[in-house]
C-alpha cells in the first residue's frame, strides 16, 4: 500500500511538471537575463528591478513588436532588443536621433553601438516634446517606459507622452509604465522635481489618454525609501548623487521604491 501511494504521488509530481513550465518564465527570455551580452553593471542591478519577474508578470513575449521609450544606457535593452530577435521586432525612441552636445552625442553613439551588436534589425527613432507620432499609429504590441515619466512632467509633456504611447499601440497592446513612487499624503508636484509620483496620478494620466488599466504589481515595493531626500530619488543607488556622503546609509535603503503598472489600449 505504501508503495502505491509513493507510485500515485510520483505520477502526480510529474503529471504537473509541464504545466507548472508552461506557466513560468519563458526559457529564451531567463536565458538573455543570465546572458553574456548583458553588462556585469547591470546583472549588479538585478536584485533590485527583478527582470525576468517583471516582464513576464507584465506579458511581454517573443514576436511582439516592442517600443522601448528612452532606454537610457540600455539596463531593458540589452534584454528586450535580443528576445525579439528573428520573430519580432525592437525599437528603441531615444529622446533625440541628433544631439547637440558632446556628451548626448557620446552616449548616442555608445547606444546604437550596443544595439547593433544585440539586434541588428532594430531600429531608432526620436521620442520627445515635439514628435507627433513614435512609430505608425497601431503599429506596436507593446510600449515599455522605465522609470521615465517623472522627466516627462519635469519637460511639460507627460500628457502628450501617454497620447503618443496610446496612439503607438495596437487595439489590445499593452503600456507598461514604472516610475519611483510618491507619498500618496503629499500632492503631487506637477514638475516632479523629486523624482518621484504618486500611483494614482500615474494612473489618471494613462487614463485620459484613452488607456484602460489592467494591473499592478509590487515587485518594486521598498519600505526603507523615506522619499524626503533633499536631492530627491537620485540620492539613492544607483546614483548616490551626494558622491561619498552618508553612502552606506543610502546603500541600505536601496533602490527606491516604485510602481510597476500594465495599461491596455481598448479593442474598441
Amino acid at each position: 500500500m505504501r508503495a502505491l501511494v509513493r507510485s500515485l504521488a510520483l505520477v502526480a509530481t510529474l503529471a504537473s511538471l509541464p504545466a507548472l513550465a508552461a506557466n513560468g518564465p519563458d526559457p529564451k527570455l531567463k536565458a538573455l537575463v543570465d546572458g553574456s551580452q548583458r553588462s556585469a553593471e547591470f546583472k549588479a542591478r538585478d536584485a533590485a528591478r527583478k527582470p525576468l519577474e517583471a516582464l513576464s508578470w507584465a506579458g511581454v513575449k517573443q514576436g511582439q513588436t516592442v517600443v522601448e521609450l528612452w532606454p537610457s544606457g540600455g539596463y531593458w535593452t540589452e534584454i528586450l532588443a535580443p528576445y525579439e530577435v528573428g520573430t519580432g521586432k525592437y525599437i528603441a525612441a531615444v529622446g533625440s536621433k541628433n544631439p547637440t552636445s558632446d556628451r548626448g552625442k557620446e552616449a548616442l553613439a555608445k547606444f546604437t553601438s550596443k544595439l547593433q551588436n544585440l539586434n541588428d534589425k532594430a531600429e531608432v527613432v526620436e521620442f520627445n516634446k515635439d514628435v507627433e507620432q513614435i512609430v505608425a499609429p497601431g503599429t506596436a504590441d507593446v510600449v515599455f517606459n522605465g522609470r521615465n515619466l517623472h522627466n516627462w512632467m519635469g519637460g511639460g509633456y507627460a500628457e502628450k507622452a501617454m497620447q503618443l504611447a496610446f496612439s503607438a499601440l495596437k487595439p489590445g497592446g499593452i503600456l507598461i509604465l514604472e516610475d519611483h513612487r510618491a507619498d500618496t499624503k503629499k500632492p503631487q508636484d506637477p514638475k516632479a522635481e523629486n523624482g518621484y509620483v504618486r500611483e494614482d496620478y500615474a494612473i489618471a494620466l494613462a487614463t485620459k489618454a484613452g488607456f484602460k488599466f489592467s494591473k499592478k504589481s509590487e515587485l518594486y515595493k521598498n519600505p526603507r525609501d523615506t522619499k524626503d531626500y533633499e536631492k530627491g530619488v537620485w540620492t539613492l543607488p544607483p546614483t548616490f548623487v551626494l558622491k561619498d556622503v552618508d553612502k552606506a546609509k543610502y546603500e541600505a535603503i536601496g533602490e527606491s521604491d516604485c510602481f510597476l503598472l500594465v495599461f491596455v489600449k481598448p479593442k474598441k
